[in-house]
């Protein structure tokens, strides 16, 4: 019989290969990569983390699958989010966009690790250089609000 911390540890990596299967789906000649960090609110954390997106899917509507890992206020947040993003047509160096999607937030207090499902609602301005910025909302077990800003490797 495993323990609670056994299990945990076993959704967490079956969520992580999971991640990994759908970023490979795409060619990675087709897909970008970026990173990100900021800070979030409830918990109030510093976060890191890494994105890939697809070329689009449906019009101008990208799968933006990523990982965010934030630290402070004596918790470890791990957040795996599906997320879409749609990009409105512009013909200048900034261009805005909107999306949101499902997490799976694994959270790790002293003694506890726990999966939580939690949903994001995001949008931001980019350059279409790499730079962007970026906010989120979250619902459920994700955190509150996030400012951000990242970089896309094109």
């Amino acid at each position: 019989m495993q323990s609670s911390l056994g299990v945990a540890r076993s959704r967490i990596r079956l969520a992580g290969m999971t991640l990994c299967g759908l970023l490979l789906w795409v060619p990675a000649s087709a897909q970008t990569i970026g990173v990100q960090a900021g800070v979030s609110l409830e918990p109030n954390q510093f976060y890191f983390g890494g994105h890939v997106e697809t070329p689009p899917l449906a019009d101008l509507v990208h799968f933006r699958p990523n990982i965010e890992i934030g630290v402070g206020d004596s918790v470890t947040l791990m957040g795996l989010n599906f997320e879409f993003v749609y990009r409105f047509r512009t013909q200048r160096p900034w261009g805005f966009y909107a999306g949101g999607g499902p997490a799976l937030n694994v959270i790790h207090t002293t003694g506890d690790t726990r999966l939580e499902g939690g949903f994001n609602f995001l949008g931001g301005i980019a350059h279409r250089d790499g730079l962007f910025v970026e906010v989120k909302a979250g619902a459920l077990h994700s955190p509150n609000f996030k400012i951000g800003v990242g970089y896309v490797f094109r």
